[in-house]
C-alpha cells in the first residue's frame, strides 16, 4: 500500500528519501560522517523495495546540472590562481594519480572478469564522486544500450554504492595511520605557508601603535607599505587628540598613536619600524566617525577591486576587512569583491548611508538568483556538452550533463563578470543551489538502482567488489600523502585538504579540519576539486569505453 502510494507521488518520495538520508548523514563517528552521501545510500535501500520505484529523468539530469555548474562558478577564481608552477605540478600530480587509480581499476576488471560499466562505477566510487558516476550512467545508456547478447548493460551504481564507503573511511584510516607515524605538528607546518601565495587565514587583530622613530615620519603610509611589503591595514590615527583616517598619503607625526589592522606576527613588524605597541585601545569617536558590515548586494560592483572604488577620495572612508561566507579577509586594495561580501567599512557618520546605498546592502536582493546570466551560463554548459571528441582507437566522448556545466561554471567563475552580466552567485545562494542539485542527483541515482543493486549483491560478487573499491581507495589515498609530503614537502594539513579534494569527499575534509584545527585543508580542497571532478568524469567515461570495446 505504502510502496504503490510512493510510486504515484514522485515528489513525495524525493523529500522523504531527502530527509531521512540527510538525518542520518549528520551522525558522526568518531569525527568523520556520511554527509548528504547518506541520501544515496537511503535511496538503494528504498529502491530495492519495488523496481517502480524511481524519479522522472528530469530529476536526476536537473540535479547533476545545477550542481556541477554552481560547483564550477564557486572553484573558477582558486582554480585559476592555483596554476602557477607549484599549483600546476600538484594538479598534474593528482591526475597522476587518478590514473594510477583508474589503471587498479582495469586490473581489477580482468581478475575478477567485471563488465564494464561496474567497473566503471566501482572506479567512480572508490574516488566518491559522483558527477563521474552520473557521467558514467550518461555514457552507457547512450553508447552500450545493450551488450551484444541482448542482455541489458551492468549498472554502474553497483559498483559505485559497493565501493563508496571505503571511499571515505579508508582514506581516513590511511590519513589517520600516517600523521601517527610521521608525528605531524600541523601548527608548526601551517607556519611555513606564511608570506607565500598560498591564501593562509590569519588571526586578524586590532592592535594600537605608538610612534616614536623618526625614521617612521620620513614617508607616506603608501610608501611605507611598498618599501616593507606589510600586509596590514592602517585604520585610524590619533594625532594631538584630533583622530583621522589613515590613507596612503597619511605621513606620521612623533607621538602619533596608530590603530593597526593584521595578523600579529605583521603587527609586530609594524611595531618595530613605527615604534611600541601600547595596551591602550584607540576607541572610535562616534560624533565624528562610525563603522559598519554592509552587504555587497549591488551587482555592478561584483568584480571590482576595492581600490577602483576610490572610497577615500570620495566619502572619506576605508573598508578594513571582508567577511566571505564565515571567514574573514584583511581589505586589500587589490582584493577582488563578489556578491554577498560583508565590509566592514569606517567612515565619517554624514557618509554612511551614501555608502550603504553605493554597496547596496539588500537581504532580499541577496536572496534573488540572477536567472538570465544562470540561464545563459547552463546553456553553454550544456551545448559544450554536447560536443564530441574522438579517442585513440576510434572510440568517442562527450563531456556530456556533468563535465560541460562544470568546465563552463570554472571559466564564468574566474571571469566573474561580462558587461553587465554577473556570472557569479552570492555564495548563500550558491550554497544552497548546490546543496540541492546534489540531494536531487543522490535520491534519483539511489532509487533507480536500489532493486539491481539488491539483486546483483545476492547472486555474489560483492565482497570482492568491496575489496576491489578498498584497495583503489587506500592506494590512491597512500600515494598522494607519499608523494605530497615526502617529495613535494607540502605541509600536512594543506595536503589533507589536496586529498579530499582529489577524492571530492567532504566527509574526509571534516575530518582533516578536526585534526588540523585550522583553515588548511580548505585551501588544499578548493585548489584540487576542480581538476579532480574533470578527471574522474573524463578518466570514468575513459576507461567504461576502452573496457567495453
Amino acid at each position: 500500500m505504502v510502496v504503490e502510494f510512493l510510486v504515484e507521488n514522485s515528489i513525495l518520495l524525493l523529500f522523504a528519501v531527502s530527509a531521512v538520508g540527510y538525518a542520518i548523514g549528520r551522525i558522526k563517528i568518531k569525527g568523520a560522517s556520511l554527509g548528504v552521501a547518506a541520501v544515496l545510500f537511503v535511496g538503494l535501500a528504498v529502491g530495492a523495495l519495488d523496481p517502480h520505484l524511481q524519479l522522472p529523468t528530469v530529476v536526476f539530469e536537473l540535479g547533476l546540472v545545477l550542481f556541477v555548474y554552481t560547483v564550477g562558478l564557486a572553484s573558477g577564481p582558486g582554480f585559476v590562481a592555483s596554476l602557477t608552477r607549484e599549483g600546476l605540478r600538484n594538479n598534474l600530480a593528482a591526475l597522476a594519480v587518478l590514473a594510477i587509480a583508474a589503471l587498479i581499476a582495469a586490473g581489477a576488471h580482468m581478475a575478477l572478469s567485471l563488465q564494464a560499466p561496474v567497473t566503471a562505477g566501482l572506479y567512480a566510487g572508490a574516488l566518491t564522486n559522483t558527477p563521474a558516476l552520473a557521467a558514467v550512467i550518461e555514457t552507457a545508456s547512450s553508447s552500450m544500450p545493450a551488450a551484444a547478447s541482448g542482455a541489458a548493460v551492468a549498472d554502474p551504481t553497483v559498483g559505485y554504492s559497493v565501493a563508496y564507503p571505503m571511499g571515505v573511511l579508508g582514506v581516513i584510516l590511511v590519513a589517520y595511520a600516517l600523521q601517527g607515524l610521521w608525528k605531524i605538528d600541523y601548527r608548526a607546518e601551517a607556519r611555513r605557508l606564511r608570506g607565500t601565495s598560498y591564501l593562509v587565514e590569519q588571526e586578524i587583530n586590532n592592535v594600537t601603535l605608538h610612534v616614536t622613530r623618526l625614521q617612521a615620519t620620513q614617508e607616506t603610509v603608501q610608501q611605507l607599505l611598498n618599501r616593507h611589503h606589510w600586509h596590514v591595514v592602517f585604520s585610524r590615527i590619533m594625532h594631538e587628540d584630533h583622530e583621522h583616517l589613515v590613507t596612503g598619503e597619511t605621513r606620521f607625526e612623533l607621538g602619533d598613536r596608530v590603530s593597526v589592522i593584521g595578523d600579529p606576527h605583521e603587527v609586530a613588524a609594524v611595531a618595530a619600524v613605527l615604534g611600541e605597541q601600547i595596551d591602550e585601545h584607540l576607541a572610535l569617536d562616534r560624533s565624528h566617525y562610525d563603522f559598519r558590515r554592509i552587504f555587497l548586494s549591488k551587482p555592478a560592483l561584483a568584480g571590482q577591486r576595492i581600490k577602483d572604488l576610490q572610497l577615500p577620495a570620495r566619502y572619506g572612508a576605508i573598508i578594513t576587512r571582508v567577511r566571505r561566507g564565515d571567514v574573514d579577509l584583511l581589505a586589500d586594495g587589490d582584493m577582488v569583491l563578489d556578491l554577498g561580501d560583508r565590509v566592514r567599512v569606517v567612515a565619517p557618520r554624514e557618509q554612511m548611508n551614501d555608502i550603504s546605498k553605493l554597496f547596496g546592502d539588500s537581504y532580499k536582493a541577496l536572496s534573488e538568483i540572477d536567472l538570465l546570466s544562470l540561464g545563459v551560463g547552463l546553456v553553454l554548459g550544456l551545448l559544450l556538452g554536447k560536443i564530441e571528441f574522438t579517442l585513440p582507437g576510434g572510440s568517442s566522448f562527450a563531456l556530456g550533463n556533468a563535465g560541460g556545466p562544470l568546465i563552463v561554471g570554472l571559466i564564468l567563475g574566474a571571469i566573474r563578470r561580462t558587461g553587465p552580466l554577473v556570472w557569479t552567485m552570492p555564495y548563500s545562494a550558491n550554497l544552497t543551489v548546490r546543496q540541492l542539485g546534489l540531494i536531487m542527483l543522490l535520491a534519483s541515482i539511489g532509487l533507480r538502482s536500489g532493486y539491481t543493486f539488491v539483486e546483483t549483491l545476492s547472486q555474489g560478487g560483492g565482497v570482492q567488489l568491496f575489496v576491489a573499491g578498498a584497495v583503489i581507495s587506500c592506494a590512491t589515498a597512500f600515494l598522494t600523502l607519499l608523494v605530497g609530503y615526502k617529495l613535494f614537502k607540502i605541509p600536512f594539513g594543506l595536503l589533507m585538504g589536496m586529498l579530499s579534494g582529489i577524492h571530492t569527499q567532504p566527509g574526509v575534509l571534516g575530518f582533516a579540519v578536526d585534526q588540523s584545527h585550522d583553515e588548511l585543508p580548505h585551501v588544499g580542497y578548493a585548489l584540487m576539486f576542480p581538476i579532480a571532478t574533470i578527471g574522474k568524469i573524463l578518466l570514468a567515461q575513459a576507461l567504461l569505453l576502452l573496457l567495453a570495446s
